[in-house]
């Protein structure tokens, strides 16, 4: 089985909502001057969180943790007609795409791909000079036929873009990859909303308190409509499979109440939402952030989306708390990464591609 992606008649739809953005593509010159789209690439820029420093209050003489932010470029979409693989267009098209970074001030680029993915791995390590940086974890939960209970001890509400704003740069603005414009991403008309759950027997004091003082538990995430982006198909699955899943749907919807695990339609093109900026605090916060991915669960059955995913670190510690298939899942997405400039931008603190990875890191909606 294989799965084939439409970006429904937008080739740039992967990137366009980023703050730069660019696509390169491989022309074939034949006879008669006619010409043959033979390969294509995508990147992106944008400035994100590498790293933190402490700073130091002299009139409090308390200490803060401020992030320190570098030049990112993202690539994406590299293809090449089978055609004209081992042909070195795929290098060209890298080396091409790097050449804009640099004129644009890019101190780091980084690329994510399958670890059985070996001719993309060696690519980039071998002759583009990148090196393994990150393994975070795609989890993919299925949506069922039928809604999955949210408890009512649990009180969900749903925070207005300024006050998720304020909520990220607070709590989040130090995590990995935390993009520094992330007033555009929660504006984005596909971001669906931020939301925030807390126990209803929480010491709460409404969401005007959240950021002074919050409770002692409570977890957060926001969710971004892929389905308006693009759309998925897994094709090449047996008769029988397609039977299968068709009877589980078939008694999920006969009997929602049993709760049972089905399958839905995803041998016809489908659509999914994004859950990013997932996070938490306290000792329920695990249960709070499966409370709310349920939620989530509900939201897409409601926009007609078949799957809900996420990606995490691997060492996330809410990842406990994300429901998700492994069959349907990527336990370890391989992130490549090659340093640029020889700084940083927010001051020469070391080279980041050499650095240990954190517990959690913020992946952007715009590139998933």
């Amino acid at each position: 089985m294989s799965l084939f992606t439409d970006l429904l008649g937008d080739p740039i739809s992967r990137v366009r909502h980023s703050p730069a953005f660019r696509m390169l593509v491989a022309e074939k010159i034949g006879k008669d001057q006619e010409t043959e789209i033979i390969g294509l690439i995508r990147g992106c820029i944008k400035t994100v969180t590498c790293g933190k420093k402490h700073s130091r209050n002299i009139k409090n003489t308390t200490t803060i943790t401020l992030p320190i932010y570098t030049k990112l470029a993202y690539i994406l979409g590299l293809r090449v007609s089978p055609s004209h693989r081992r042909m070195g267009i795929g290098l060209k098209l890298v080396v091409q795409m790097e050449e804009w970074f640099r004129e644009n001030g890019v101190e780091y680029s980084y690329m994510a791909t399958d670890q059985d993915n070996e001719a993309s791995v060696k690519l980039f390590t071998d002759r583009c000079g990148y090196s393994k940086f990150r393994t975070p974890s795609i989890l993919v939960q299925p949506v069922f036929a039928h809604r999955v209970k949210i408890s009512p001890r649990v009180h969900i509400f749903k925070l207005t873009p300024s006050q998720a704003e304020l909520l990220y740069r607070k709590k989040f603005s130090t995590t990995e990859f935390f993009p520094r414009d992330i007033d555009s991403v929660l504006n984005n008309k596909l971001n669906l909303g931020t939301f925030v759950a807390v126990r209803v027997d929480s010491d709460f004091k409404g969401i005007d308190m959240l950021l002074t003082d919050p409770p002692k538990s409570w977890a957060v995430l926001s969710i971004w409509n892929c389905k308006d982006v693009f759309s998925l198909e897994v094709r090449g699955a047996s008769r029988v499979r397609r039977g299968l899943a068709k009877t589980t749907r078939i008694m999920d919807r006969a009997f929602p109440w049993l709760g049972i695990p089905s399958i839905p339609e995803v041998f016809k093109p489908f659509g999914l939402h994004f859950l990013y900026g997932l996070g938490g605090y306290g000792t329920h916060s695990v249960k709070l952030m499966k409370i709310l991915c349920g939620f989530a669960h509900n939201l897409a059955k409601d926009y007609g989306c078949s799957v809900v995913a996420t990606e995490v670190a691997s060492e996330e510690p809410l990842k406990l708390g994300i429901p998700h298939w492994k069959k349907l899942s990527c336990a370890e997405d391989l992130w490549c990464i090659k340093r640029f400039g020889e700084d940083y931008s927010d001051g020469s603190v070391g080279d980041w591609t050499k650095s240990s990875p954190g517990l959690s890191i913020f992946v952007d909606p715009r590139e998933f």
